[in-house]
Order: C-alpha cells, then sequence, then structure tokens
C-alpha cells in the first residue's frame, strides 16, 4: 500500500467519479483505474461499486477512508515538524563540555541562544569523557581538547589555547613580564583539581622538569580561583580561555618562561549522526563568541 495510493483513492471518494478524480490529480483515467484496482487487489475487497455511470464507497472503502484522513494528516504533521525542526522552532541540543573554563565558554552563549531560539531545549553536560558520550549517542556534540583519536569522530578545531601565570597586580611578580616554573613551587597557588584536563597538563610539563607545585588551595570553583588571585590569596595557572572570559583589571597575567603550555581546542562531532539546524547555529555562534573574546580562531567556516 503506497501513499500515493491513498491519495488517489481519497481523490475518488470525493469526486466519486473517476473522470474528474483524474483531472483532479493530473493523471490519466486508465493510470488512476490501475491504481485503485492494485489497492483492492492489495485489500482483498472491492473499495467501489460502478453501477452505471455512478461510483458509489463500499463498505471496506468506507474503512479505508475514516483511516486514509488519519494516515494523511499524520503525514501532513510529520511535514510541519520536521520544517519546525529545520526552522529552529522546536527540538533538542545536547552539548558535551569539558569541566572548567571550557564549560563557562559554552554557558556563556545560553542567554542569547535561548533568546534566539526559545523552542529549543538545550542540555549541558559537563564531563571528563565527552567523547565516550559522543560516540554512545549521549551529545549531538561537544567542546573538548582536539584532535581525539578515533576515525568515529570529526574534530573541528576552534583556537589555541595557552596556559599564563595569573596574580594579584600587587604582587612582586606582577612586575615582570614573566615567571618561570621554579619560581612558582616557592609560592602559594590556587588550582584546579587533578583530575582537570588544565591541571594535569600544568602537572605533565612539570614532572618534565622534576618541579613539585604544592598548591595552598585546590578548587573546581572559577569564581573563587579569581576572587582568592584578586584578594591576593594566591597566584594561580590559568588558560587564556579563562583570562579573556572574566578580563578582570586586577589581575596580571605573565608568560611562564619554559615551553609554552598550548592546547588545541575544538569541537568533535560523531561522524555518522546528522547534523541538524541546531547543532550548525550553535556551532556558529561559538565560533563568533571564540573571535569576539580575541582568541585565535583557526577555523571560522561552519562544518557542511
Amino acid at each position: 500500500m503506497e501513499i500515493r495510493q491513498l491519495e488517489y483513492f481519497m481523490a475518488v471518494c470525493q469526486e466519486l467519479h473517476f473522470t474528474r478524480a483524474s483531472e483532479k490529480l493530473g493523471v490519466t483515467q486508465p493510470t488512476l483505474s490501475h491504481q485503485i484496482k492494485a489497492l483492492e487487489d492489495e485489500l482483498g475487497l472491492p473499495l467501489f461499486d460502478r453501477i452505471g455511470k455512478k461510483t458509489a464507497i463500499t463498505e471496506a472503502g468506507f474503512i479505508l477512508l475514516k483511516h486514509c484522513h488519519t494516515v494523511l494528516h499524520s503525514l501532513e504533521s510529520v511535514r510541519e515538524e520536521i520544517q519546525e525542526l529545520q526552522e529552529m522552532k522546536r527540538g533538542r541540543l545536547s552539548v558535551g563540555v569539558l569541566p572548567g573554563e571550557l564549560n563557562s565558554l559554552v554557558c556563556r552563549l545560553l542567554p542569547d541562544f535561548h533568546e534566539a531560539y526559545p523552542e529549543i531545549q538545550v542540555r549541558i553536560i559537563s564531563a571528563d569523557n565527552v567523547a565516550e558520550r559522543l560516540l554512545n549517542n549521549e551529545i549531538d556534540m561537544a567542546l573538548t581538547i582536539t584532535p581525539v583519536h578515533d576515525e568515529r569522530i570529526v574534530s573541528q578545531p576552534l583556537y589555541n589555547d595557552k596556559l599564563y601565570f595569573a596574580v594579584n597586580t600587587g604582587h612582586p611578580f606582577a612586575k615582570g613580564p614573566e615567571v618561570s616554573l621554579k619560581a612558582l613551587k616557592d609560592i602559594p597557588l590556587v588550582l584546579f583539581p587533578k583530575n582537570y584536563q588544565c591541571r594535569q597538563q600544568i602537572d605533565a610539563v612539570c614532572s618534565l622538569r622534576d618541579i613539585h607545585l604544592r598548591p595552598a588551595i585546590e578548587t573546581d570553583s572559577i569564581e573563587s580561583i579569581i576572587s582568592l588571585i584578586e584578594v591576593g590569596t594566591g597566584g594561580s595557572i590559568l588558560s587564556e580561555t579563562l583570562i579573556k572570559q572574566w578580563n578582570k583589571p586586577g589581575i596580571k597575567t605573565l608568560n611562564i618562561v619554559e615551553t609554552p603550555f598550548t592546547r588545541q581546542i575544538g569541537l568533535i562531532y560523531h561522524k555518522e549522526k546528522y547534523r541538524g539546524q541546531a547543532v550548525l547555529t550553535f556551532t556558529e555562534l561559538l565560533q563568533k563568541l571564540v573571535s569576539q573574546l580575541g582568541l585565535r580562531v583557526e577555523v571560522v567556516s561552519g562544518i557542511k
């Protein structure tokens, strides 16, 4: 049973005349008759009584007609709802993001995105295993450190992120343009916990140089780290992503003498998952935010 056959059937029901129905449909009368006959053969009962020049709907025809209205109405609803998805009038978007500054970056988009597309339900998942969640189809996209070495995942670079030493402007170190890692081991530090990617990168570089940083305070609260630096409790090693987001005048950032801490930040998608309009639009807005913050954009065009 084909949708076209049901449409032909309903046209005959409306006209109760095969010639007029064929003209209305823009097909030949033999073509229409053939399709109705094929439908009757499939159902095993006649749908119309053809008595002389008159056409009447049979009992079986009335049953089919009743369900045709439901089927075709449902198909029209499908078309309308899919069109609404394309026009961003409905839908869901799940975004995975590494905890910390990248989570903060994504969350900055939410007010504007919600104002522009209030019917899109957005879910932000902060987790270390965003690639795994992407592969499990739990999220539509993720912001993370790239590249991700999995042939099932497509990576889209956004910018290169550098780590700096941040300290209160009144701190003695604030007088110079740079500082060494060795000098940091003897001052109070406020750092993210060891499970954070940023902290792991710091510890890895320090380990290669046999330097052991002992933070006075560990916290996963960005607000607390910024506040503690501002009041002079200690310094911290922060990413350019975080520094550009907060842009506090009371905080001085210094280059770290040793090999620069850099990492590539990007978006990842499942290679086989369809990227709908919500994903493409969120990607575009994130690219614009990165540019506005003055981060070094690597790719500015959206994925097609």
